[in-house]
């Protein structure tokens, strides 16, 4: 029997793993298809350009396709640095940085940050995400 790809059976690891990839796809509906309905992503550093808080998949879907779709950044790679699983088997938290680059300006740029991912029946609950706001700020010129 082949084996189907339900949100139930994602692991933390796995969901994060997938929202790395929607990042380097720059894909709303990728991101946004990892979140429980009434997930939400938190932004606990304000950043230029976003908000403090998406509420729910259709928040983040809505959000994430009005920022990257507005943004000439490409993300090139996510390098993650590590990745910790908690005594709540239900969360990980991940390091990384986003290496991208601004073509019309030639210009590359890294950004640091940290991921806290609450996932539940494979689909992500609560997402903690802590970017180096002076770095994203450098990085849109």
């Amino acid at each position: 029997m082949p084996h189907v790809d339900t949100p139930s059976v994602r692991t933390p690891r796995e969901v994060l793993n997938r929202y790395y990839q929607a990042m380097l796809d720059k894909s709303p509906d990728a991101l946004a298809d990892l979140y429980a309905v009434d997930g939400m992503h938190e932004f606990p550093f304000t950043s230029p350009g976003f908000p403090p808080l998406y509420e729910g998949r259709e928040a983040v879907r809505a959000g994430y396709r009005a920022a990257w779709g507005a943004s000439p950044v490409q993300v090139v790679e996510v390098r993650q640095v590590s990745a910790y699983e908690t005594a709540d088997p239900g969360v990980i938290v991940a390091e990384h940085v986003v290496v991208g680059t601004l073509p019309a300006k030639r210009t590359d740029f890294t950004v640091p940050g940290l991921l806290i991912l609450h996932v539940r029946d494979g689909l992500i609950t609560r997402a903690r995400d802590y970017m180096d706001s002076a770095a994203v700020a450098d990085a849109r010129g």
